[in-house]
């Protein structure tokens, strides 16, 4: 995984956001860097749009939703997409970090292939501009392999939200496909993380709606999902334990 991680910074070698310090200690500033974008790649993305669909989900009422699964310290809901014939999840814990250094581990990068246990490898193939990239990375199989190793193209946001972030992001069109994986599709999902009232955590809340693809029951679909998605918090937070701060 080390290795992956800097093969990504090796050639990647650039910041996530705008003045950021890279891997060689020099300061980028992305307002001047504009990388060849592959335009049909995104075309009927709108980062507004994306960040609009996710304050939607951000703002549904409770009743809306049913548990799917529940931990000591995490909570996942489910309820019917809108987008397709699965279902978009919900989940919500506490984190004991500042919402931007949170951030900057799940965001794309090689910071979050680092310590995602789910993700196995990981190649920004356009930065756009600040906080927007497209990203192309595959999954390791579950449920010893009744859902098989997938692959996702997302076109990713990261932007202000209240007094944290939202990261977001959607599945785009691509052809190459890599050899043994099957190609998964993202609808509207992020992360919205802000300040916990009243104390020094931060309140990580995320939507995922992803098409897996392959004939799945949809029993192990909602096994994966929930499981995944508790597990998640788990890994992140030993991470921001274990690492002093994200390249």
């Amino acid at each position: 995984m080390r290795n992956n991680q800097q093969a990504l910074k090796n050639q990647n070698h650039l910041c996530p956001v705008e003045d950021r310090r890279c891997d060689d200690g020099q300061f980028t500033n992305f307002n001047n860097i504009i990388i060849p974008v592959l335009t049909d790649m995104f075309s009927h993305v709108s980062s507004e749009k994306l960040q609009e669909t996710l304050v939607s989900y951000h703002s549904l009422n409770e009743s809306e939703w049913s548990i799917a699964k529940k931990s000591k310290d995490v909570t996942v809901w489910r309820k019917p997409s809108q987008e397709f014939g699965g279902f978009l999840y919900k989940t919500e814990g506490t984190v004991a970090e500042s919402p931007q250094r949170i951030v900057d581990y799940i965001r794309p990068g090689a910071c979050r292939l680092d310590w995602d246990s789910m993700i196995t490898s990981l190649d920004i193939l356009q930065t756009l501009d600040q906080g927007r990239c497209v990203v192309k990375y595959t999954t390791a199989g579950q449920l010893w392999n009744i859902i098989s190793p997938r692959e996702f193209v997302d076109f990713s946001y990261t932007t202000d939200y209240q007094r944290g972030l939202l990261s977001c992001g959607m599945s785009v069109d691509h052809d190459e496909q890599k050899a043994g994986f099957v190609r998964g599709f993202n609808h509207p999902c992020g992360w919205f993380c802000v300040p916990a009232q009243g104390s020094d955590l931060s309140l990580l809340t995320g939507y995922i709606q992803t098409d897996l693809r392959g004939m799945l029951p949809q029993t192990a679909v909602d096994t994966a999902m929930a499981g995944g998605m508790i597990n998640f918090y788990g890994d992140l937070r030993r991470a921001l334990k274990a690492q002093p701060r994200c390249l």
